[in-house]
């Protein structure tokens, strides 16, 4: 190189160091402060030493880095050694890996598998958890409907286990349908097994709670249990049997102490024992307030029951009733035979009816209504004996060998103890007549008295002349038809009566007629009526026509004294009307007789100045 490139070269480089801004320069910092650490005197020495130094401090450092290096690159060997044991490894892991990845198809094939199945197990599982919590009982139920002692009371969870029980078995008549018999079989004979069990328990609860039904309230409970109990015809009787016969000793204490002990302000029945009626009443009216209660009772019981249950009831409510009979039957018994007041007796006896018609109501057949109507019967049978006797004694009186009534008086009216005796029969027939459906007692009573009452009339006036036992008769049953007549059911023998009295009118207008006759002379002129061919003489019409004027100006004056003892006016006219009708007609025959050209009469008109319409006017009016 020229010198003057070389001045060139060194003035660059030169005017490079002096331009350079040492301050920015971070590397010529940082060599300069290095180069204060070891070159600490700026001597000749120290700057001849100075590269010497440089090139074996860097020889130190190239030293150290290569001891550095050498140690990096063992740490390399080893790593390298490491990534072969690594490569050799992960070779060992990739063919085992190839081989585990050909195992695991398989595995997962195997796992499709499972899982397939384990799917199909678990559908399973739920179809079976559903089966069996719609086919079998859980724990709980099982305990429920068991219980879990012998004694546990029936709850209302009970009902609705034995609900899922019946319903456990209508389902099985479904699941027979869809071909599953064998399960469907099983399922109902097991679940038959627990309905048998579950009303065997319910059987006993029932009973028992029916047992002591006195003393507890008909629940819902009992009410659900007899209607479940239903569909076992036996068991359900067999409770019913205890129900009734449990409220029975309840019916028989609650009458006994009734009779004898009485309540709170009221007292025992007993204590009017002095008074029939009312003491009679009052045994009656107490069984016909306890047994309505027992009915509604019995039938608030059974209420649930959907089955036609009439016959039990009838006959739990004659069992209910039937242990009242003996006391009843006894007490009143007693008074009907200590009982003498006829009036007293047939009182008793409608009330002993009116009582047997409306507790019959609410109780039909058993014995009970067999004793009401044998007291009925026999209370009947006393007051027609009472009425009677009494009857006896106004006819007869205290002598038992007298016949018929005092003779009668000359005013032939009825003795005193034929008023008695149809006074009392009033007396009776006042009762009766406002006792619903009577007609059989008053055909009875009336029958009892009018009969043994018109027997003696007739043997009283059996010795009597004709005439005054007409008149007694006509009385007699004038008398008795008035006391009859108000009253009802009386058509029959009201015409009876009639039937006699017009007997008796027609004896007595005989008996009349034939006086009559004989009076006005008309018993010879009747004699030559009778003969077509007579005639008759003068004097014996002069006679009858000298006394018909006079008779027809007073015609009562001919009347027999009897006939003004009637009692019934109706009778006296009958009677004057009747004969005088006879005379009528024996004064037509004659003055027919007397007007007939073919008789021979002369001037029959100056014989008989009155025609027979003429004389039947004043006569009959």
């Amino acid at each position: 190189m020229e010198e003057s490139d070389k001045d060139d070269y060194i003035q660059k480089r030169l005017n490079k160091i002096l331009e350079t801004r040492i301050e920015s320069d971070r590397e010529t910092l940082d060599a300069l402060t290095d180069l204060s650490e070891f070159y600490t005197e700026n001597t000749l020495q120290s700057r001849r030493n100075l590269r010497s130094q440089i090139e074996r401090r860097s020889l130190a450092i190239n030293e150290n880095f290569l001891e550095q290096f050498r140690q990096v690159k063992e740490a390399l060997d080893s790593i390298c050694s490491d990534i072969d044991s690594i490569s050799a490894s992960v070779e060992s892991m990739k063919t085992q890996l190839n081989n585990t990845e050909e195992h695991q198809k398989d595995l997962i094939r195997e796992a499709n598998s499972l899982q397939a199945e384990n799917s199909k197990l678990l559908l399973q599982q739920r179809i079976a958890t559903g089966f069996l919590a719609r086919f079998q009982l859980s724990v709980s139920e099982h305990q429920t409907l068991y219980g879990v002692n012998r004694d546990d009371p029936i709850t209302a969870d009970f009902f609705q286990v034995l609900d899922h029980v019946h319903q456990i078995h209508t389902d099985c008549k479904t699941l027979l349908q869809s071909g599953y018999q064998t399960a469907a079989l099983d399922i109902m004979e097991e679940m038959t097994l627990h309905q048998e069990a579950a009303l065997e328990r319910l059987y006993r609860w029932t009973q028992s709670h029916c047992r002591n039904l006195d003393t507890n309230e008909i629940g819902q409970l009992v009410t659900q249990a007899m209607a479940r109990l239903q569909d076992r015809p036996v068991l359900f009787k067999y409770v019913i049997d205890e129900y009734s016969t449990a409220r029975r000793s309840f019916v028989v204490r609650s009458f006994i102490d009734a009779l004898t002990v009485g309540g709170p302000s009221v007292k025992p029945i007993e204590m009017l024992a002095h008074d029939a009626k009312r003491y009679i009443g009052d045994m009656f009216a107490y069984i016909h307030q306890i047994l309505p209660v027992e009915k509604e009772n019995l039938m608030m019981l059974v209420k649930m029951c959907d089955k036609d249950i009439t016959e039990q009831i009838q006959l739990a409510m004659t069992n209910i009733s039937d242990g009242v009979c003996h006391t009843l039957r006894v007490r009143v018994e007693m008074i009907l035979n200590g009982e003498k007041d006829t009036i007293v007796l047939y009182s008793i006896s409608n009330l002993i009816r009116f009582y047997q018609n409306i507790i019959n109501s609410v109780v039909k057949g058993g014995q009970l209504e067999q004793c009401i109507a044998d007291l009925q019967a026999h209370s009947e049978t006393c007051y027609l004996s009472s009425l009677t006797y009494q009857v006896k004694q106004f006819l007869h009186g205290p002598s038992e060998h007298k016949l018929g009534l005092e003779p009668p008086q000359t005013d032939l009216v009825p003795s005193r103890s034929v008023g008695k005796l149809l006074n009392l029969l009033k007396e009776i027939l006042s009762v009766a007549s406002m006792v619903e459906g009577s007609k059989s007692d008053i055909i009875k009573i009336v029958s009892c008295v009018i009969d043994p009452l018109l027997q003696s009339i007739q043997e009283s006036a059996s010795h009597l002349p004709t005439t005054d036992m007409a008149v007694y008769l006509l009385n007699s049953l004038y008398q008795i038809e008035s006391a009859l007549t108000s009253y009802e059911y009386m058509e029959e023998r009201l015409e009876r009566l009639h039937a006699q009295s017009d007997a008796q009118l027609d004896t007595l207008t005989s008996e009349q007629a034939s006086s009559l006759v004989a009076n006005l002379n008309l018993g010879p002129i009747y004699t030559v009526l009778q003969s077509s061919n007579s005639q008759i003489e003068q004097r014996h019409m002069q006679i009858f026509m000298s006394k018909l004027d006079s008779f027809l100006e007073m015609p009562d004056i001919l009347l027999l004294p009897q006939v003004n003892l009637l009692l019934s006016g109706n009778h006296r006219t009958t009677v004057q009307k009747r004969s005088f009708n006879v005379i009528v007609a024996i004064y037509k025959q004659i003055y027919e007789r007397i007007h007939d050209p073919a008789s021979g009469y002369g001037e029959p008109e100056g014989v008989f100045s009155k025609s027979p319409e003429q004389v039947a006017e004043m006569l009959c009016g």
